[in-house]
Formats: C-alpha cells, structure tokens, sequence
C-alpha cells in the first residue's frame, strides 16, 4: 500500500445538495467524504426538515444528531428563493455546479422552475439527481411515500418476522439509505459519462426500484418456478438455506452460518461429540443442501437444544474453533465497543464548536491513498452564507442588504461561530 497522498476523487466537484431527510442528505455526505465541496440549501427559520428529528443534544436541545450525522462535511446556504435576489443566488449556483440533488415529490420542483429540464438549460453540464419513492414515471410517480412505504410494497417486509404475525419493522431505513448509495454510483458514473460527452444527464432514483432490485432470491425463486413458489415468512432461519440462523444460547441470541456442506459437516460433529444425538455428524441425509432442507425439521430442535444449554461466547469458542462463521447478536452500545469496529475507525469523534467532542458514524469508504474521513461538521442554518455569496460575485453591501432584509437567513444567537 502506497503511503503518497492523493486528492479525494471528486475534488474540485460541485455540489448543489437541496434535499431533505435522508436520502437525498445521505448523497451528499457521501459526495463530501469524496472530496466534492457540497453546498446544501435549506429554506428560511426552519431549514431541513431534519434538523427537528430525534437524537436532539444541547442546550434546550438545539442540535439534532440525525441532522448532524447526514450533513457533515457541507456548507449551509439558507436563501429565500422567492425573492429575486434569492433566486439569482441560487441560479448562479446552478451555472457553476456540477451536480444538483434533490429528493422532493416529481413535479415539485419544476413548478418553481428547478427541475432538470429548467436547470439543463442554464447549464448543459449538469448532473441533477432525483430520488423519490416511485420514480418520476409510472402510474404511483406522484404518491407520496417514506422508505416504510418502499419496504412495504417491495415484499421485503413480508418475508420477515414470525409466521402468522404482522411483519415487524425493520428499524433501519434500508430503502432510503440503499437507494442513497445507488444515486451516489450513478452520479459518479454520469460524471464520468461526461467527461467523453460534455452533457450531464437527469438520474431518477426510486426507492422502490432499489428495494425490489434487493432481492437476491425472492424474484427469481417465484420467477423460475413458473409461479409456484412464494417465500414466505419464516422467523428464525432460511429453509431453502439450512443451516443459516439465529438461535437462543442461555443468555443471549447468536446466528450461525452453517449452509455450506463442509462448514456443516464440521458443525454437526461437533453436535454430536458435545452431547448432540448419535449419528448427527455422519447421517448422510444431511451431508447436502437439498438434504438438509428436506429435513430441516429434524435438524433444528437438535441444534436449538445444543445451543441453548450453553452461553453465547462457549458457542462462539467451540464454532471459531472449527473455523464455522457464527457472531452474537449485539446491542449497538457492544457494536460500538467491537475492537474490529474501534479498529476500522467506523466510529469516530468530531470536534463541534458548542457541543464539543461528539461521535458519529463513519462511511465505509477506504481508500489506499486518501482519507474520505469528514473532519467538518454539519453546518449551521444559514452558517456559509455570506462566504458562498461572495464568492459567486455578490458585494458586501449586496450581501449586507440580503442578510437585513431575511433572503439570506441565519438565527443571529449562531452567527458567532463558523467554520469552513
């Protein structure tokens, strides 16, 4: 590995981020680990919707850690398109960038004259980035929707959870998050489609799209079947997979990964010479994958039992031992605490001006010849206004006049500390 430091990718990018929530955010950061100076937008007084979502820290909770973690490492522009003035600001930023996110329902935008065709025009060059929950065409385009909707139509709800209850939810945003880093390659693929072309382009992402494009099985198992196979929920393990799972241990949950024949073999001779049943390890029957399937309810209270009459890490040790892949189920507090986390740095401490040392996680981004840690912390409503205005040609007084009269907002107890 090469120790000479290279620029971040994107280096010398603009980015117009006017996005809100999460998935447009989360594009942005990433673009910003890859060295592109990422400016978000946000209206007057209240901003991104996001900065009034839970975990709120601070005095009287003024900052939110949701906002914090998707918007490091941008610069905050809070402008009041409305007014003229604002609206050149915004335009001149148009002419001078390179990519334009935005995650508002399709048609939003072009009403107020934003969206790709209007802002193609100014500037021919642009890569303009829209995420929504159907896309732009098709007969749902204008229904609203969250990534729980996304998860609900897609099918992957209904495939987990116990047989016969309400499938639970799945407590992360899977299909914000997972269409935010398909709009993250695509934008990077555009942007290179134009170094040969000189056009940008317009990207229409779905978050539906990239949930039902998740299925690794489900589509094709129903597909090839002529129909006749449908997966279904199945609680705690795989049954076209055995043994893949998670089971009981007497103080806590681990899951083991036991599917491949060999992997198996050495799993169920273990079984066996541990006080399992005689013969587990060599029945023959169970030697195969369409085996073990076809007697997976013979093999799963055998392993359910052995599991629970043991601890978690005495299951760990014995499986480790035997180089078949296993893991605890953890709390986040024991995530954050994992020394192969620690070591990865995928949690790692920024220096905030009034909060102070605050810990965020990190992308997963490595590199062996830059660093996409961010460093800068998300910005304050309104916070790079008069640095990004001056630099696109507005005077003092010009600024000065937009700030008195609100097209330039920021809350006057914040404007005291910046950071660039």
């Amino acid at each position: 590995m090469s120790n000479e430091q290279q620029d971040l990718p994107l280096n010398g990018i603009r980015v117009i981020d006017y996005s809100h929530f999460l998935a447009g955010p989360y594009v942005g950061r990433c673009l910003a680990a890859l060295g592109a100076e990422v400016i978000k937008i946000e209206r007057p007084t209240t901003g991104d919707a996001g900065r009034q979502h839970a975990w709120f820290v601070g005095e009287e909770d003024e900052y939110s850690g949701y906002f914090l973690q998707l918007n490091m490492g941008k610069k905050g522009v809070c402008v009041n398109i409305k007014d003229p003035r604002g609206r050149a600001l915004l335009e001149k930023l148009v002419d001078s960038a390179d990519v334009f996110v935005e995650n508002y329902r399709p048609g939003a935008l072009s009403k107020m004259g934003l969206g790709y065709t209007d802002l193609a025009k100014r500037n021919p060059g642009l890569v303009y980035c829209s995420i929504s929950a159907y896309g732009h065409t098709g007969p749902d385009a204008y229904r609203a929707g969250f990534g729980l909707i996304a998860e609900a139509k897609s099918g992957i709800m209904q495939m987990v959870g116990n047989p016969g209850e309400a499938p639970p939810l799945l407590r992360i945003s899977l299909g914000d998050m997972y269409t935010g880093i398909h709009a993250v390659a695509a934008i990077n693929a555009a942007l290179l489609g134009r170094v040969k072309s000189g056009k940008g382009q317009h990207i229409d992402m779905a978050l539906y799209d990239t949930l039902v494009s998740m299925h690794e099985y489900a589509v094709q198992c129903y597909t090839l079947s002529g129909g006749k196979e449908v997966p279904v929920q199945t609680g705690h393990d795989m049954p076209n997979s055995t043994l893949y799972g998670v089971f009981r241990a007497n103080d806590g949950d681990l899951v083991i990964a036991a599917q491949v024949d060999d992997a198996w073999k050495r799993f169920a001779a273990l079984v066996e010479s541990t006080g399992g049943p005689a013969g587990f390890g060599s029945d023959c029957r169970f030697h195969t994958n369409a085996g073990r399937n076809a007697n997976r309810l013979e093999i799963l209270p055998v392993v359910k039992e052995w599991v629970a009459r043991q601890a978690v890490a005495q299951v760990l040790a014995a499986l480790d031992a035997i180089d078949v892949p296993c893991a605890k189920v953890q709390r986040i507090d024991e995530v954050l605490a994992d020394p192969q986390i620690q070591a990865r740095g995928m949690v790692y401490e920024q220096d905030h001006p009034v909060l102070g040392k605050i810990k965020l996680p990190n992308l997963p981004f490595r590199f062996s010849g830059c660093d996409t840690t961010i460093h800068q912390v998300a910005p304050d409503l309104g916070q790079h206004n008069a640095e990004i205005a001056s630099r696109l040609g507005f005077s003092d007084a010009d600024i000065a006049a937009m700030q008195a009269d609100g097209v330039l907002y920021s809350p006057e107890e914040r404007t005291s500390w910046h950071n660039s």
